[in-house]
């Protein structure tokens, strides 16, 4: 998803069950306001336990209700020291996704790491896919669920090869 939809999400937009992701562009800031269903890609049970047990504690724990953000602003306040502090989660979404970039770069450099935005995640998700994807019909499905109409939108402006890989795949052919 664009960081800009994962903002605008509500607790009624994802079903862990199905491992589903309903997009309404109604609600939802998403690519050209189109409503998009996106099934949760397989990159590893870790990874969605993770969601599934923030989505689950903000339920539980948090008691949010199906019109309240998945991944709410702080809730600030006035702390000890007399300055404004976070003092747990609001109910509020975030305005925009400034916030999630300045979040996953804080991350990064917490870990030593290089910065990189969330949409370069894309990239990544499009490499998984023409590893994982047997068929046409495959990848197609993989296509659609990053919110494309066509598969050549992904290939043009995700699926590029670099010249190692692309001889790696050719001498694979043979």
């Amino acid at each position: 998803m664009r960081d800009s939809a994962i903002v605008s999400l509500k607790m009624k937009h994802v079903d862990v069950v199905a491992g589903l992701i309903r997009q309404d562009a109604r609600e939802v800031k998403t690519k050209f306001s189109k409503t998009i269903n996106t099934f949760f890609f397989p990159v590893g049970d870790d990874i969605r336990a993770i969601v599934v047990d923030w989505i689950t504690y903000l339920r539980t724990e948090k008691l949010f209700g199906m019109d309240d953000p998945i991944f709410p602003k702080p809730a600030m306040g006035i702390g000890e020291a007399g300055g404004f502090e976070v003092q747990g989660l609001s109910r509020e979404h975030w305005q925009n996704a400034s916030a999630m970039r300045g979040i996953f770069r804080e991350a990064f450099e917490a870990a030593g790491m290089r910065y990189y935005n969330p949409h370069l995640f894309r990239d990544t998700l499009v490499a998984l896919g023409m590893k994982k994807c047997k068929t046409p019909e495959d990848f197609r499905a993989w296509s659609i669920n990053l919110g494309h109409d066509g598969v050549m939108t992904t290939f043009n402006s995700y699926g590029s090869l670099s010249t190692q890989r692309q001889g790696e795949l050719m001498r694979g052919l043979i």
